[in-house]
């Protein structure tokens, strides 16, 4: 359409300990308040402890538990003819990871007793063994996908 400008996504700058935008993303998910060191507190502990109980690095645990529990497809709901139609539709990268971040930091929340580090440590572990809240909510949005699988075909026509 001619006099509207396209919109330029804003870029982030990768955190300072680990030099990723993911990370500097998840801690902008985690943040509340504008507590930017707090969140950065919360997310960096909870990875030297996951670190330290899987004694593996703490990048690769972050990288490895996003990948887990992101989705590779959802349903998307469009109406037609009256209906409301549940679609399955392939989940693009960067909706991937912000689902993922929000699945972890989801059932990290609904978890309680402990500081929310802890939390997240334990729910890293959890997303890499393949169990826990985030994995369940991946497998329910996926099993939701396949048995729609018949209204694939609605996704294509406009």
């Amino acid at each position: 359409m001619r006099g509207r400008s396209k919109y330029k996504k804003r870029s982030l700058i990768p955190d300072k300990k680990y030099n990723s935008t993911t990370v500097e993303k998840f801690i902008n998910y985690i943040m509340k308040r504008g507590k930017k060191l707090t969140a950065r507190k919360i997310v960096y502990d909870s990875l030297d402890l996951a670190s330290k109980k899987l004694k593996k690095e703490q990048l690769d645990i972050f990288n490895k538990a996003i990948s887990q529990v992101a989705p590779n497809v959802e349903v998307r709901s469009k109406r037609i003819g009256g209906a409301n139609y549940q679609i399955p539709v392939d989940v693009k990268e960067p909706r991937r990871t912000s689902l993922a971040m929000r699945w972890i930091i989801e059932s990290a929340h609904q978890k309680s007793g402990k500081p929310m580090s802890q939390k997240l440590a334990e729910v890293y572990q959890e997303s890499i063994e393949g169990t826990g809240a985030a994995i369940k909510k991946r497998t329910d949005v996926q099993r939701m996908a396949e048995a729609n699988k018949a209204f694939a075909h609605f996704a294509r026509s406009k």
